[in-house]
């Protein structure tokens, strides 16, 4: 009688209820985020230049210290948005998950996008990478805003889509090393012959097909995962 007089409580407890098993890529992702930082963060805590993966363009003293700025703010991005996409977070603890969400928001996601854009338009990787990276940059920044707009409205059904696509952009730097390997693998045996040799010409084209790939890839299975939710409720 009560599942039959109260409907909408019924919903909200099922979802409650449902297993692990159904979302199995929450714990993979949250190791995959670890294992990433691992990996990425080291070269950059001694503050030591000559340590970057990214070379800085020459007479540009400050690209450095915001390409620092920029890993700082998106190493908070990451580890904030594998906690809000984190079911158990959401449901037993939501205060929790509203300040964990504020500290992506202004801490994490707008600080990195501000300097990501300011990075891209000076990184040494050729004029297509700065394209992406420049509207990677845009997106993500005005994505988040329009989540948190979304969640102080109250209107948390778009709230919740809007941080999908956001969280789908902040966690594309992961799949933009593994596009990476993929075009340098398509491309180096084409070394001589699709780019008469020249190694510079070669790492743009890679950098710029990485770039675009990395995250435009992820967008467009946010967008269709969003989609077929949508489509499931109808």
């Amino acid at each position: 009688m009560t599942t039959i007089e109260n409907p909408a409580n019924s919903g909200t407890r099922d979802r409650r209820a449902t297993p692990w098993w159904r979302r199995p890529w929450t714990y993979p992702l949250g190791l995959i985020v670890t294992v990433f930082l691992v990996y990425s963060l080291p070269p950059y805590l001694g503050l030591d230049p000559a340590r970057s993966r990214i070379p800085a363009p020459d007479g540009a003293g400050w690209y450095y210290p915001v390409l620092v700025t920029h890993i700082g703010f998106a190493t908070i991005a990451m580890v904030t948005c594998a906690l809000q996409i984190w079911p158990w977070l959401r449901q037993k603890h939501p205060v929790a998950h509203r300040r964990t969400g504020r500290v992506y928001v202004f801490a994490g996601a707008l600080p990195a996008s501000v300097a990501g854009f300011a990075i891209a338009l000076a990184a040494p990787f050729g004029p297509i990478g700065a394209v992406s990276n420049v509207l990677l940059a845009a997106l993500w920044f005005g994505c988040t805003v329009r989540g948190f707009q979304t969640a102080r409205a109250r209107r948390f059904g778009e709230h919740r889509r809007w941080m999908v696509r956001s969280f789908a952009l902040c966690l594309s730097i992961i799949s933009n090393r593994v596009w990476a390997v993929v075009w340098a693998t398509v491309f180096l045996p084409r070394l001589d012959t699709t780019f008469g040799g020249s190694e510079i010409a070669m790492t743009q084209a890679i950098s710029g097909l990485t770039t675009w790939t990395g995250w435009v890839l992820p967008l467009l299975v946010a967008e269709w995962w969003l989609g077929r939710n949508r489509r499931h409720r109808l």
